[in-house]
């Protein structure tokens, strides 16, 4: 079995932090690092009060981003799998069995787990819905998807590339190149806020023309000011 180092960037998500965590000590990775990018709120001392409880969890800073935040926690980690997992995002039961049956080809380097919202909204079931077979048919996954890869390939694809946005996109774009991804049919939930914040259709159309943005060329740069404005 492999060993799990799971790394949860963190910015002000002191509602979403405690839910994550709880689930994180259920499914008992090897390993769980939460990278700080500054928070204002009580995140810090919500994270360094489950570390001081749990022997395998230690907080760490580092510059605000979460590109940064995620490459800094695993410099630090352990792990032979590095799991990168958002604040408002919860990993099934028996994770570390789940990710190393999916690791047991060599010709796998990595892979991420369906998705669905912690919502009972129609629109979550939707959207959940085409997030998972898109990522299926394109083998791109996007944070919110819980992306795994052995320690190895992500040292030699130089980890997550330092842009604002898009960054677990490009990423994914490498990893393709580098051997198998495993699209897994187990679940992470996830938050719906953004949706229920924006309104599900204004945010679909909003994310469609970020993506549709970047795929022609789009600095990423330049989209991270967009999608701030709007946000």
């Amino acid at each position: 079995m492999v060993t799990i180092s799971v790394i949860i960037p963190t910015f002000n998500e002191e509602r979403s932090l405690p839910r994550t965590l709880a689930c994180l000590s259920a499914s008992a990775p090897a390993e769980i690092i939460i990278v700080d990018g500054g928070s204002t709120d009580g995140t810090l001392a919500l994270a360094q009060e489950f570390c001081s409880h749990t022997a395998t969890a230690r907080v760490i800073t580092a510059p605000r981003g979460r590109a940064s935040q995620m490459n800094e926690g695993a410099k630090v980690s352990q792990g032979e799998v590095l799991l990168f997992l958002h604040a408002d995002t919860q990993l099934p039961p028996q994770t570390e069995r789940i990710v190393g049956l999916a690791l047991t080809s060599p010709s796998v380097v990595g892979g991420r787990f369906d998705v669905r919202f912690d919502s009972s909204s129609p629109w979550s079931q939707v959207i959940s819905s085409f997030m998972n077979r898109r990522s299926r048919l394109t083998r791109i996954a996007t944070g919110d998807q819980a992306l795994f890869v052995r320690r190895e390939v992500f040292e030699m694809l130089g980890g997550f590339s330092e842009i604002p946005l898009m960054e677990d996109i490009e990423f994914s774009r490498r990893l393709q190149q580098a051997g198998g991804i495993m699209a897994l049919r187990d679940t992470v939930v996830t938050s719906f806020r953004r949706w229920d914040t924006q309104g599900p259709l204004r945010t679909i159309l909003f994310m469609w023309l970020l993506r549709f943005l970047y795929w022609a060329g789009v600095n990423p740069h330049q989209l991270a000011r967009v999608y701030h404005a709007v946000r």
